[in-house]
């Protein structure tokens, strides 16, 4: 018996975010230029011929990633410009992000590729790309800390650095993801 529509189209799917899934995992360990359909294919367990029938290159799946990281840093630069205390803004955001890399989902992996994204520019354009909804994000919880200081929730000092080794920390969890520490201790570079 034939397929239904409804099945075809739920196993496009499935095959689309096992595509995905790998190559978050390729990107991340082997770097874009590295990279290659075959490899993704190897770790998806498809045939390269299932993945091209998604994505003609790997440029295209990367755009789709950069894509989900724009939006991503855009939503969060917005939920920390909105109303509430900023501590608790601060909060809600560290623990969404520690929430992700801890279930071990390809989020860490996600977060590393978009990292590198920034470092090595491959493929051309995508710093461009990122840069103003990663600015957004940073001038968003430069606001928000300035804001938890006139409040007397967070320490004194100058938002931008405090900004800088909160984010740097992040990142380094990220990298790491031996242990996650909770919330209140990634605060405290902050209060």
């Amino acid at each position: 018996m034939p397929r239904t529509d409804e099945q075809n189209e739920a196993l496009r799917a499935t095959t689309r975010e096992a595509v995905r899934t790998a190559a978050i995992r390729v990107f991340a360990r082997d770097g874009f230029t590295a990279a290659n359909m075959r490899g993704i294919a190897a770790e998806a367990g498809l045939s390269v011929g299932s993945i091209y029938r998604h994505y003609p290159t790997k440029h295209h799946l990367f755009d789709e990633f950069l894509d989900q990281a724009a939006t991503g840093l855009d939503a969060a630069a917005k939920r920390l410009a909105g109303a509430g205390r900023p501590i608790d803004l601060v909060r809600a955001f560290t623990d969404e992000y520690l929430a992700d890399l801890a279930r071990d989902d390809g989020a860490a992996e996600f977060f590393v590729v978009v990292n590198q994204a920034f470092g090595t520019d491959t493929p051309a354009g995508t710093t461009a790309r990122l840069m103003e909804p990663h600015r957004s994000l940073w001038r968003a919880f430069a606001a928000v800390v300035r804001r938890g200081q006139e409040a007397g929730e967070f320490a004194g000092g100058d938002p931008e650095a405090m900004t800088v080794v909160y984010f740097a920390t992040l990142s380094g969890l990220t990298t790491m993801r031996l242990a996650l520490p909770d919330a209140d201790l990634v605060l405290r570079s902050l209060t």
